[in-house]
């Protein structure tokens, strides 16, 4: 069935040079996850479809996210229309988002589900018959109900104009990452981690955000998961498994940019201190692991092209084209600013774990932080950043000859070196 959609044909899906089709449609939008960060995806996204031409219909046929960006990744493949026309759609979403949208903050919701958390450490079987969290996310999922149309998914998918959709979630049974894709691909199993070819259903998308402790786990089949960024080692991974060879890549941490980073006040870490870092290493630090991996790949192929080596034990090393574009403002601090827009419940609760500014607990406010200004704000970042980048943009969809600068077609930026990849 291809109603709603353009079937991709033959010809060039858009402005492009002769024989570009086979980069087309091996071609990764990779979002990792981050909670109410991942809105700053959504304004890369949006200076991206500026920067194309009109008719890049589809310009990642691969789509893969985990967490928040498992939300992005299905927001966008389960919609119809154009890319530019999607991503306006997703922005409307998260400009006008408040945290009621994602979860209960009422105060006695949040006070109940922090006794009842307690207790369960207490008293194991508490929690067997039911998930215990720290707040209740059902508002977000009534709202994906909404706004994620699954059928959609199964049509782009049959009509060639998606070629793969993927989410990850971890199985607290086996502590596997476990990639839920839709897509013509066989199943994948690697360390640690598997690709389980699916129909993707809200279930999935829920428990791929399921932040632990934060959010009640998901029940799939017979087992439970929970947020797919814990145990993803290899965030990378999904995409290239599913047949990409050149990523583009949207992260929400602003360490690759920032340098040297201060010292905090010495003092003991609070509670929300530790879980800020405990996030971040699930987050933010693996997907920043694994880019260094895949930048050392490609400077190995590129020395053995230089030096014409022909071994059978090294024929399957590809070079994978990439672009990476992540924060230039330290994420933590426009948090920090913004903290006094969380409900009440929320503001009584993170300041009884430390999670203030003077304490280095902002980093934990930064994924919760589901407001209306908070977000505007990391969607504004997000479009300024990519715009920064429009010529590396207009390198790696080979439209540097082709396309007008951004500021010629009413693109208000000063564009300024790209980063070398």
């Amino acid at each position: 069935m291809t109603v709603g959609y353009h079937k991709v044909k033959a010809g060039k899906p858009y402005a492009c040079q002769q024989g570009q089709q086979a980069h087309f449609m091996t071609t990764a939008l990779v979002l990792s996850g981050g909670g109410a960060r991942a809105a700053y995806q959504v304004g890369v996204l949006k200076a991206v479809s500026e920067i194309l031409p009109e008719t890049a219909y589809s310009p990642f046929p691969i789509i893969c996210g985990t967490s928040a960006g498992a939300i992005n990744t299905l927001a966008l493949a389960g919609r119809r229309g154009s890319f530019a026309q999607r991503i306006l759609a997703v922005e409307k979403i998260w400009r006008s988002l408040r945290a009621e949208d994602v979860y209960c903050s009422s105060f006695f919701r949040v006070a109940a589900n922090t006794m009842k958390l307690g207790t369960s450490l207490v008293f194991s079987g508490l929690g067997i018959a039911q998930p215990q969290s720290l707040l209740d996310n059902s508002p977000l999922r009534r709202l994906l109900a909404r706004v994620v149309n699954f059928r959609d998914i199964d049509e782009a998918i049959a009509s060639n104009y998606l070629k793969a959709v993927a989410i990850t979630a971890m199985s607290y049974n086996t502590g596997q990452s476990i990639t839920f894709f839709q897509g013509d691909h066989d199943n994948w199993r690697r360390a640690r981690r598997l690709g389980v070819r699916t129909g993707l259903t809200l279930d999935h998308l829920m428990a791929s955000a399921a932040i632990p402790t934060m959010f009640p786990p998901v029940r799939i089949g017979d087992g439970y998961f929970g947020d797919g960024a814990v145990r993803q080692l290899k965030p990378l991974s999904p995409a290239i498994r599913l047949g990409a060879e050149r990523l583009f890549i949207v992260g929400v941490s602003d360490n690759p940019v920032r340098g040297h980073v201060a010292e905090e006040p010495c003092h003991a870490p609070s509670v929300a201190q530790t879980m800020g870092h405990l996030l971040n290493s699930a987050f933010i630090d693996t997907i920043e692991s694994d880019l260094e991996t895949l930048r050392a790949i490609n400077r190995l192929y590129d020395s053995i092209c230089a030096t014409n080596v022909q071994d059978p034990a090294i024929a399957d090393i590809k070079k994978i084209d990439y672009v990476s574009i992540t924060p230039s403002v330290a994420i933590n601090d426009v948090a920090a600013q913004y903290f006094c827009a969380l409900p009440r419940s929320m503001r009584l609760f993170l300041r009884m774990t430390g999670a203030t500014g003077g304490t280095g607990g902002a980093s934990a406010v930064s994924y919760l932080m589901f407001e209306q200004g908070f977000c505007c704000e990391l969607i504004d970042m997000g479009y300024q950043d990519a715009l920064r980048q429009q010529q590396e943009i207009q390198r790696f969809f080979s439209l540097s000859e082709e396309v007008a600068p951004a500021e010629e077609r009413g693109i208000a930026t000063s564009v300024t070196a790209a980063h070398s990849t």
